[in-house]
C-alpha cells in the first residue's frame, strides 16, 4: 500500500459528512454513510496486515502547516503498529455502530443529520489517533470534543439533553486546557511537537525532572476529561442523552479511548516520569471502585453501562499507571468489542420496550428478544471476566500488571472487578429473567429487532467471545504485545517491565474468576432465587443506599462548590462592569450628546435680535482676548 494511501482513511468519513443530505433519502444516506467507514475499514485492515508483514510504518505529509523562523509544523500522518489498532477498531466498531443505526433510527426526522454527525466524529477519531504530532492528535481530540456535544444533544428539542450535551462539551474544555498548557510545556523543553523528535530527546533525561512530571500531569489532565476520571468523569454518564447507538460509539470505540491512546504513544515521558504514574494508578483506582458502586443500585439500563464504562476505563488507567501500556491498549481493545455489544443490547431492549429504560419495569424478555438476550448474555459474561470470554483475558492482566506495582492496589481492583460481576448480572437478571413487569401495551408489541440490528449484536458477541485470545497469557503467545513491542520497546529499555511467572498469573487468574463466580451466584440468588426488586420508593433505602443511589450527590457539590459561585461572581462582574461600566459608557455618551443637542437647539431660535446679540458677545470675547495678548 502507497504511504498516500492512508489519507483516504480519514479523507473517506469526511467524504461521508460532506454529502450526507436529506435530499438522498434514508436508504441512501444509510448505505453511503456505512459504506465509507467500510471501505476506511478495508484500508485500515490493509494497513494492519502489512505492518504484521514486517512492513516500516506508514507516513505521510500531507501539507506543510505552520512556518515561522525555524519552526515547521506539517499536517502529517503516521499509523504505525499501534495506530494500526486503534483503526481497526474506530473503523470496524464504527462501521458495525453505523449499520445498527439504520435500523434504530429509521424513524427519525434527523436522519441524515444524525449519519452526518456520525461520519464526523469518526474523522476526527481517526485524525487523533493518525496524527505524527500533538497538534494534529490535539486538532482530532477537540474534533471529537465538538462531535459529542452535537450528538450528545441530538434532539436538541429537549433542554435536558441540550444541558447534558453543554455538561459534555465544558467539562472536557476544563481538561482540554490542561492538555494544551501540557503539549507547549514538551515544546518550550523541545522545540518541537513531533512525536518521534520530542521521545527521542526524552531519552536523555533523568527520572522524575520537575518539568517532565509537570508536562505528563498536565497531558493527564487532559485524559481525565476525555477518558472520564476523577473528578472530570460525570459528563459520562449523562451522554446517555444522545441516541443509544451515539452511547456505544463515545464509550466503546471513539471518545473516551483518546486519553488511554495519549498516555501509550506518550508511553517515553510517562515511563521517566514514575511520580505521575503513581497519581494516574491512585485516581483510576479511585474511579473504578466509585463508578462500580454507583452501579450497584443504578435502575436506568443507560445509566449502569455508563457507570460501567467509567469503571472500566479505571482498569485501562491501572494498566498505563503500572507501566503495562500494551495491557492497557489489550482493554481497550476487548472493552470496545463487549461493551459496544452491551449498549447496542440496551438498544434493542429499548427499541421493544417502547422507549423505557427503566429495568424496574422490565423482566422476562429473554423468551421474547432472544438473540438480543444471547448476545447480552456473552457480553455480560465478557465483561464480568469469565473464562474464555475476551475480558477474562484482558482484565485479569490489567490486575497482574497492578500486582506487580502495588499489592494493595491489586485488592481494591480485585474488589471493582467483584462489584462489574455483581452489577452486570443484577442488570440481566431484572431486563431478561422473572416476569414482565411492564404495561400491558409494551407486553403486546414486544419484538425482536430487525436484522440490521440484530446482526451487529451477533458480530460483536463473536468477538467479545474469541478477542481475549489475541492476549494468551503465556510465553511467545501473547500475539498482542509481541505486535505493539515497536511502539514501547523505548520504555522497556528505560525500565524494563517485569511480569509475574506463569504460575503466580494463574493464581491470580484463579483468583479473580473465583470472586466473579460468588458475585455472579450472589447477584442470582438475590434477583432469582429471592425475586428481590429494586425499591420504587427511595425513602426505603437505608441512607448509605441512597447516597449510592444519588451518586454520592457528586454533581450536587459540584453545582454547589463550582457552578453557583460562579454564578454569583458573573452576576457580580455582570452589574459591574456590563451595567457600570460598559453601559454608563455607553449610555452615558449617548445622554452627553442628547444634552449637548438640548443646548445647541436653544441657540437656534430663529429671531435675528438673538443671533445680533451673539454675534456682539462673540466681537467682545475676541476684542477682550487681543487685548490680554
Amino acid at each position: 500500500m502507497s504511504d498516500a494511501l492512508i489519507c483516504l482513511i480519514p479523507a473517506l468519513p469526511l467524504l461521508g459528512f460532506l454529502t450526507s443530505n436529506k435530499r438522498l433519502g434514508k436508504t441512501l444516506n444509510g448505505i453511503t454513510s456505512s459504506g465509507v467507514i467500510l471501505a476506511a475499514f478495508l484500508l485500515s485492515l490493509g494497513c494492519f496486515l502489512e505492518l504484521l508483514g514486517g512492513h516500516a510504518p506508514f507516513s505521510y505529509q500531507l501539507f506543510e502547516w505552520m512556518a515561522v523562523g525555524n519552526l515547521h509544523i506539517s499536517f502529517s500522518f503516521m499509523v504505525d503498529q499501534l495506530t494500526s489498532l486503534m483503526l481497526l477498531v474506530i473503523t470496524g466498531v464504527g462501521f458495525l455502530i453505523h449499520v445498527y443505526s439504520i435500523g434504530y433510527m429509521h424513524d427519525d426526522e434527523g436522519f441524515s443529520r444524525y449519519f452526518g454527525y456520525l461520519n464526523l466524529f469518526i474523522f476526527f477519531m481517526l485524525l487523533l489517533v493518525m496524527g505524527d504530532n500533538y497538534l494534529v492528535m490535539f486538532t482530532g481530540w477537540e474534533g471529537v470534543g465538538l462531535c459529542s456535544y452535537l450528538l450528545i444533544g441530538f434532539w436538541f428539542k429537549n433542554q435536558e439533553y441540550n444541558n447534558a450535551a453543554k455538561k459534555a462539551f465544558i467539562m472536557n474544555r476544563i481538561g482540554d486546557l490542561g492538555f494544551i498548557l501540557g503539549i507547549l510545556l514538551l515544546f518550550v523543553q523541545f522545540g518541537s511537537f513531533n512525536f518521534a523528535e520530542i521521545f527521542e530527546a526524552a531519552k536523555d533525561l533523568s527520572f522524575d525532572e520537575p518539568m517532565l512530571i509537570a508536562a505528563t500531569l498536565l497531558l493527564f489532565i487532559g485524559a481525565t476529561g476525555k477518558s472520564a476520571q476523577i473528578p472530570l468523569y460525570t459528563w459520562l454518564p449523562d451522554a446517555m442523552a444522545g441516541p443509544t447507538p451515539v452511547s456505544a460509539l463515545i464509550h466503546a470505540a471513539t471518545m473516551v479511548t483518546a486519553g488511554i491512546y495519549m498516555i501509550a504513544r506518550s508511553n517515553v515521558l510517562y515511563t521517566l516520569a514514575p511520580f505521575t504514574q503513581d497519581i494516574i494508578l491512585i485516581v483510576a483506582l479511585l474511579t473504578a471502585l466509585l463508578a462500580a458502586v454507583i452501579a450497584l443500585l443504578q435502575n436506568d439500563i443507560k445509566k449502569v453501562l455508563a457507570y460501567s464504562t467509567v469503571s472500566q476505563l479505571g482498569f485501562m488507567f491501572m494498566a498505563l499507571g503500572a507501566g503495562a501500556y500494551s495491557t492497557g491498549m489489550f482493554h481497550v481493545i476487548t472493552h470496545a468489542f463487549f461493551k459496544a455489544l452491551l449498549f447496542l443490547g440496551a438498544g434493542s431492549v429499548i427499541h421493544a420496550m417502547g422507549g423505557e429504560q427503566d429495568i424496574r419495569k422490565m423482566g422476562g424478555l429473554k423468551g421474547h428478544l432472544k438473540i438480543t438476550y444471547a448476545t447480552f448474555l456473552i457480553g455480560t459474561l465478557a465483561i464480568a471476566g469469565i473464562f474464555p470470554f475476551a475480558g477474562f483475558f484482558s482484565k485479569d492482566e490489567v490486575l497482574a500488571a497492578v500486582f506487580e506495582r502495588n499489592k494493595i492496589a491489586w485488592i481494591l481492583g480485585i474488589a471493582a472487578s467483584a462489584m462489574t460481576a455483581f452489577y452486570m448480572f443484577r442488570l440481566l437478571f431484572l431486563t431478561f429473567f422473572g416476569e414482565f413487569r411492564g404495561t400491558h401495551h409494551q407486553k403486546e408489541h414486544l419484538h425482536e429487532s430487525p436484522p440490521s440490528m440484530t446482526l451487529p449484536l451477533v458480530v460483536l458477541a463473536i468477538l467479545s467471545l474469541v478477542g481475549g485470545f489475541m492476549g494468551i497469557p503465556f510465553e511467545h503467545m501473547h500475539w498482542l504485545k509481541t505486535y505493539l513491542e515497536p511502539v514501547f520497546a523505548v520504555s522497556h529499555e528505560l525500565v524494563p517491565h517485569h511480569h509475574a511467572e506463569l504460575t503466580m498469573e494463574l493464581i491470580l487468574m484463579g483468583i479473580t474468576l473465583t470472586i466473579a463466580i460468588i458475585s455472579i451466584f450472589a447477584a442470582y440468588s438475590i434477583y432469582v432465587g429471592r425475586k428481590a426488586r429494586p425499591a420504587d420508593d427511595m425513602a426505603s433505602l437505608g441512607a448509605f443506599q441512597r447516597m449510592v443511589y444519588h451518586k454520592f450527590y457528586i454533581d450536587e457539590i459540584y453545582q454547589a462548590v463550582i457552578v453557583k459561585p460562579l454564578e454569583v461572581i458573573s452576576t457580580a462582574l455582570y452589574g459591574l462592569f456590563e451595567v457600570l461600566i460598559i453601559d454608563g459608557l455607553v449610555n452615558g455618551s449617548g445622554w452627553l450628546a442628547m444634552a449637548g443637542g438640548r443646548v445647541l437647539k436653544s441657540i437656534q431660535t430663529g429671531a435675528v435680535t438673538y443671533y445680533i446679540f451673539y454675534m456682539v458677545l462673540g466681537l467682545a470675547a475676541i476684542l477682550l482676548y487681543n487685548f490680554i495678548n
